[in-house]
């Protein structure tokens, strides 16, 4: 590879790194082409990014952007990325997924927004909820309240209308 190359390649994970909201490390030695595929597959449906790339490369991308600066004590040995911009915990489960059926793919640290935490903690991330549940929780909690007094006003209003209902009908009867 010669410099231009390295020079494109560490400009392609910078932008990818820019935008990212989660980064993940993991060590790869040991899995089998058919796995990596795979696993590049169950990425790529959940809009994360695969990428292997020199640990020097990564490096230099990391220095570009400024950020992550911690990853760098971990881009040692085999090494691949996984870049998510949308949901920062879907690559943890993707890893655990992997991880149990394969028993392979070491999480070596992630970053998640600007959180950094190192690979023991892959079951902790793997559970955390995702952005469209907890966004969906917050509506949910906001929608409850509305709906009790939307409860509460049908219920003054059925009792109304039972009260005139019977108003009326003893105005009748007399």
């Amino acid at each position: 590879m010669n410099k231009a190359e390295k020079a494109e390649v560490v400009a392609r994970v910078a932008e990818k790194l820019k935008d990212a909201t989660g980064l993940y490390l993991v060590n790869f030695q040991g899995i089998k082409v058919e796995e990596v595929n795979e696993l590049r597959r169950e990425f790529r449906k959940a809009n994360v990014e695969y990428r292997v790339v020199k640990n020097t490369l990564a490096k230099l991308a990391i220095d570009r952007v400024n950020r992550f600066d911690k990853a760098k004590d971990y881009l040692v040995g085999m090494t691949g990325l996984a870049i998510s911009k949308e949901d920062p915990v879907v690559p943890a489960r993707i890893i655990k997924k992997f991880r149990e059926k394969y028993n392979k793919l070491d999480l070596k640290a992630c970053y998640i927004e600007n959180s950094f935490f190192d690979g023991s903690k892959l079951e902790e991330l793997a559970s955390l909820p995702s952005k469209p549940e907890i966004i969906a929780g917050i509506i949910g909690g906001i929608q409850a309240p509305i709906a009790g007094v939307i409860g509460a006003i049908n219920g003054v209003m059925r009792d109304l209308v039972g009260v005139l209902d019977a108003y009326i009908k003893k105005q009748e009867s007399n």
